[in-house]
């Protein structure tokens, strides 16, 4: 089931600036799909749109079959938002805001499920403290608890671990993984790409407005990855400048670096290996790197 379908979606300002451009994106229900892109790429100006906080200048959102407009109760009632800033009442109690913003879905109230959630989010000794007196990071768990306390079916998160300490983060990670599992959707904008690379199921990249790529975090890894294999020789033979040019070695000292993109070359590291073999180079090691989301993601941004 798609819980976000997006079409030829466009936002333009006043003064010229096109911030989305022509943007069409699905993402399943049930899967955590993570957002990629560079400061101005235009990520939070989408989820503002997605969840009716800006206008389009063209395109349709529907949220579960429901255009975002035209069915704004039943779209607002699917949604929790979790924003950049912290904004929320700072001198009222963490688990009074939770129950405010509970009621403003018209939910019943359920002690049970705001426990649940203050619980998951390491919350439980502070939920009578006002607001004011937490630290940046406690806030942000607080915005967290406060998006999902009228249970949401859709999650965004728009840079949820910005400045905040590694135990939050990880801690996040795990609960969001939970979220999934019982089929809440999660759109998350990062520029941590370790925590895109750890939790989301797929990727899109975003640059000036436009959707560069959406596919499987594993795919778009081995797609447009590379494969490093680095050799280490303890002695050198005549023909090592033989088979250096034929596979086009990178050598540095008694390392021998093949590189092996997989959208653009064949892997002869198996015949590289007969070869020197062959030609009675000694090895000592042999190791293998994968390029990793990042590398991806700055390649991509920087064309």
């Amino acid at each position: 089931m798609i819980a976000i379908d997006i079409k030829n979606l466009n936002k333009s300002y006043e003064n010229g600036l096109k911030a989305l451009k022509n943007i069409n994106l699905s993402v399943r229900s049930g899967e955590i799909f993570a957002l990629l892109g560079p400061n101005g790429a235009g990520k939070s100006t989408l989820i503002n749109i997605i969840c009716g906080i800006s206008k389009k200048t063209s395109g349709k959102v529907t949220i579960f079959g429901k255009d975002n407009i035209l069915d704004y109760k039943f779209t607002r009632s699917k949604i929790g938002l979790v924003p950049q800033e912290i904004a929320t009442d700072s001198f009222e109690k963490v688990i009074n805001t939770l129950k405010f913003s509970r009621g403003l879905f018209n939910k019943v109230p359920s002690d049970e499920y705001l426990s649940f959630i203050l619980k998951s989010l390491n919350l439980v000794t502070k939920k009578n403290n006002q607001i004011r007196t937490l630290s940046g990071g406690m806030k942000r768990r607080v915005m967290i608890a406060k998006a999902l306390s009228h249970e949401p079916k859709i999650l965004f998160l728009d840079e949820p671990t910005a400045g905040v300490d590694v135990n939050l983060r990880k801690t996040l990670w795990n609960f969001l993984n939970k979220l999934k599992k019982n089929g809440v959707t999660i759109f998350l904008t990062t520029h941590y790409i370790e925590e895109a690379e750890n939790i989301a199921d797929r990727i899109g990249i975003i640059n000036n407005g436009e959707i560069l790529i959406t596919e499987n975090k594993k795919k778009l890894i081995e797609k447009l990855g590379e494969k490093k294999i680095i050799i280490t020789i303890n002695s050198s033979h005549n023909k090592l400048s033989y088979i250096t040019k034929k596979y086009q070695l990178k050598k540095n000292k008694n390392k021998l670096s093949y590189i092996y993109n997989s959208k653009k070359n064949i892997d002869l590291s198996a015949s590289l290996l007969s070869d020197l073999v062959k030609s009675s180079v000694k090895i000592d090691d042999i190791e293998i790197e994968k390029s990793n989301l990042e590398e991806i993601f700055l390649n991509m941004v920087e064309k």
